[in-house]
């Protein structure tokens, strides 16, 4: 007998035998402002849906948070101290099936700054 968590199983090792012949395109972004991050997906994904690709995402990764702390004295005080911290933003973008057009307009596309792009094909 047949359970249907195996059913489950078989359907999805079909659906992504099938889906290992296309073509992805995966974007990850990161920057420390989080508006501006947002703006530059915005941009990736107004380009490849009017070039006719298809999207997965943005999916929003983990906020890397990495802390200091900073002595305000040089030499006395051990209380006295400043707590710093630097947070990295992550997106996650996945292009489908994409089109000559698409690639050459993702090429193309003015980013504002202080956004760091990784594409893998």
């Amino acid at each position: 007998m047949i359970t249907t968590a195996y059913k489950k199983k078989a359907l999805i090792k079909n659906s992504m035998t099938k889906n290992q012949n296309s073509y992805k395109i995966r974007v990850r972004l990161k920057s420390y402002d989080h508006r501006v991050i947002d703006e530059a997906s915005r941009k990736i994904l107004q380009t490849a849906l009017s070039t006719g690709a298809k999207i997965i995402g943005p999916v929003p990764l983990p906020t890397h948070r990495k802390s200091f702390t900073v002595l305000t004295s040089p030499h006395t005080d051990k209380n006295a101290q400043e707590h710093y911290e630097i947070r990295t933003h992550k997106r996650l973008i996945d292009i489908v099936d994409p089109t000559n057009k698409t690639i050459d307009s993702l090429m193309h596309l003015e980013l504002p700054a202080g956004v760091d792009i990784q594409i893998k094909m």
